[in-house]
């Protein structure tokens, strides 16, 4: 491919030899550099690819992308091309080299703190329902076809985004519903296409810290980025920081929410609650009007759903499609429940921080539970802060705590444990500390009473637990499963 076509919708200078040669290939990895390709200078948090500059001319590259002057080439065969932003030229690269597969796709983009994961599949399953094909790119898996990759990041680099796209278009793919990262948004993963539909969730401090967000402002500014790279934004109309989010959108906006104004609304909310499972059910009113009922619990439930609602009515979904697709869906990690009495509920959810733990238990508080019992560690190399306030909301919010390991890493298990009870000794709350996570699943279990709700915190959809180093098989299903077998035969 000729460098000049990659390069057809950007704005740069040639610094050196000629923008008119050709490119075998496009890396921004300085390990992957092969004669005759680009190689895209980027600056990450711990190196800059403009320093692999002279190793890529030695290795015989055609051409480097740089925001900077990179004296060491000067007089080599190589072709410089400046640009203000290397990250952002990537993404139209990408998109150019991949023969710009966004554009014979549907793409929705999903944003905010929480929710993006499981909207995400409910949109996907409500399409499918619908006759559409639809591939998910999200913090979970990748999911073309049949197939299911592991996620590395929420929303991966654009170079792989563009490729992971081109396969979708050759597989048959015609709709994307992916969720779009502050950090993405930031690194301009999602540049060089336009999101068909983009997705505002609800905004809470999170990501602010070394190697994320400087402050929640940074954060905020991100997230609305993506109101100025689709066509339809549709917003959760009820958060406190909408029209912050909103500020400088390119986009026609949607509203929706529980108030009055919004442009879709769920009405009549009541609480669903059968023999190990819970959920709620509402009025949808606005544009659609009929009965919903979701198989996960609470308020954020209700908006999740919604969300999803708004956007299928942009793909003409009929109403019972729509009704049918929100009573099956699962999404791994995230409120799921796994069914093991008919006497109490216990499910799986990936709260790993005092924010979502707090939304979690809170929510489950209104199902009236005899008792709300919370399972959780914390991982090892992280802030302390964490662990303390966690340990504070559950035994704040739990009747009984469990408190076990999580991901331990480089640090020792019971260490983090005892950090974990300084903040439960904050409160009256009740605990036991088991620090095998099979134990202390198992003493949920066996120890569970009728009308109970176990909640195991933290793990979600990770099948793994890190320790020292090594990442060893865990999943908590496979566990629970385990404990059953073992058990009761």
């Amino acid at each position: 491919m000729r460098l000049t076509e990659l390069l057809s919708r950007l704005d740069y200078e040639c610094l050196q030899g000629s923008a008119d040669r050709e490119i075998s290939q496009v890396v921004y990895d300085s390990r992957k550099i092969t004669e005759g390709c680009l190689f895209i200078c980027i600056r990450g948090v711990n190196f800059d690819g403009h320093d692999f500059a002279a190793e890529a001319a030695a290795k015989g590259a055609a051409a480097l992308v740089v925001s900077r002057e990179v004296p060491e080439t000067a007089g080599q065969d190589i072709t410089v091309i400046r640009v203000e932003d290397t990250r952002y030229a990537m993404a139209f690269i990408s998109a150019a080299y991949f023969g710009y597969p966004a554009e014979k796709l549907k793409i929705i983009g999903i944003t905010g703190t929480k929710g993006k994961t499981t909207t995400t599949y409910l949109v996907k399953s409500i399409l499918e329902n619908a006759g559409r094909r639809v591939g998910l790119v999200g913090t979970i898996e990748v999911i073309i076809g049949r197939e299911h990759i592991h996620a590395g990041n929420t929303t991966p680099e654009s170079y792989t985004l563009q490729e992971y796209f081109a396969r979708m278009v050759e597989a048959g793919i015609d709709t994307v519903v992916m969720e779009v990262s502050s950090q993405g948004l930031m690194l301009h993963r999602t540049q060089g296409f336009t999101f068909e539909l983009g997705i505002f969730t609800n905004l809470e401090p999170d990501h602010i810290g070394p190697g994320e967000h400087a402050s929640f402002e940074d954060y905020l500014h991100c997230k609305g980025l993506l109101f100025q790279q689709c066509r339809v934004g549709i917003v959760n109309g009820d958060d406190a920081h909408v029209d912050a989010v909103l500020k400088g959108h390119t986009c026609r906006v949607e509203r929706y929410g529980l108030k009055e104004g919004n442009d879709r609304r769920a009405e009549e909310i009541r609480l669903v609650k059968k023999p190990g499972e819970l959920g709620v059910a509402f009025r949808v009113r606005g544009a659609m009007e009929f009965d919903v009922e979701v198989p996960t619990p609470g308020r954020f439930s209700v908006y999740n759903a919604l969300a999803a609602i708004a956007i299928c009515r942009h793909f003409n979904v009929r109403e019972d499609d729509i009704r049918r697709a929100l009573l099956s869906v699962r999404v791994k990690g995230r409120i799921e429940m796994v069914k093991v009495s008919e006497h109490f509920t216990l499910l799986i959810d990936y709260a790993h921080n005092a924010m979502a733990l707090k939304s979690l238990l809170t929510t489950l508080r209104e199902y009236e539970p005899h008792r709300l019992v919370c399972l959780f560690g914390c991982g090892g190399n992280r802030s302390k802060m964490r662990r303390y306030e966690m340990g504070e909301i559950s035994g704040q919010l739990a009747d009984l705590t469990i408190i076990t390991s999580d991901n331990p890493r480089f640090e020792e298990p019971q260490d983090i444990i005892e950090d974990i009870k300084i903040g439960i000794g904050r409160t009256d709350g009740a605990y036991v500390e088991i620090c095998d996570r099979k134990e202390a699943i198992r003493y949920a279990i066996e120890h569970g009473q009728e009308g109970d709700i176990i909640v195991l915190a933290g793990k979600g959809h990770e099948d793994y637990q890190e320790i020292k180093g090594v990442k060893y098989p865990m999943d908590e299903r496979d566990l629970i499963r385990d404990i059953l077998e073992e058990n009761f035969g």
